[in-house]
């Protein structure tokens, strides 16, 4: 309990102060979740619609493949990251390990299935009348489209607040493919794990804190835009 409340103080303090290296830390760990969060939206969006307005044969066994991967595990992604961009990778011309852009990769392929899951979803869950309304009134099918998604925007925005809370969580992508690098990879989940396995559990719990408050910030602002 003591060591609750010392984590406490020390969060604080950390904030109070603005303490360089924890706002350095803070505010990449942001970069990072919301670079990743915007692609995979971008992407997801304009897909999941695709899937959900074609008919086509295996729609379903996509689908149920596309909610297997919502709980695909962090380091299974580090894992391929790292076999397709290592230097004797694929992908390793690029010479992109150890940096914050395979980091923003990672996490895109990590939270795209819980996005784009989430996004059909949404879209399934608008009465199809309304599709079907827009077109009879002239609509052409991309205006019908855009018309339920505009319906369902408050679901899709919870999706996009669902892969932004599994990006800004996670942390054995980033210590697999990011290396936990001081001034330029750590992020709070590897500082956390690096700082426990030290013994300074005060400076955890401290980071720990801090990172529920920046995700309960993120939340608050969307919350908001829903609102609005």
């Amino acid at each position: 309990m003591d060591e609750l409340l010392q984590g406490f103080a020390k969060a604080l303090e950390l904030i109070v102060t603005f303490d360089p290296e924890v706002m350095e830390i803070t505010g990449r760990t942001l970069a990072i979740a919301l670079s990743s969060c915007l692609v995979s939206t971008i992407f997801c969006l304009p897909l999941g619609s695709l899937i959900h307005f074609k008919s086509f044969h295996g729609k379903r066994i996509l689908i149920n493949v596309i909610q297997t991967f919502y709980s695909i595990p962090t380091v299974v992604v580090g894992l391929l990251m790292f076999i397709f961009f290592s230097r004797l990778g694929p992908l390793g011309v690029f010479s992109l390990m150890y940096t914050p852009t395979i980091m923003v990769i990672g996490q895109i392929v990590l939270i795209s299935p819980i996005v784009l899951g989430l996004v059909i979803a949404s879209l399934s869950s608008v009465d199809k009348g309304i599709f079907e309304t827009a077109s009879s009134l002239g609509a052409s099918r991309i205006q019908a489209t855009f018309q339920v998604i505009k319906e369902a925007r408050y679901a899709i925005l919870s999706a996009v607040t669902m892969g932004f809370g599994r990006a800004i969580s996670e942390v054995g992508l980033a210590l697999m493919v990011g290396g936990n690098i001081k001034g330029y990879t750590r992020v709070l989940t590897t500082t956390i794990s690096l700082e426990t396995s030290k013994g300074d559990v005060e400076l955890s719990i401290a980071l720990g804190i801090i990172l529920i408050l920046l995700a309960l910030l993120v939340n608050i602002v969307l919350n908001r835009l829903q609102q609005k």
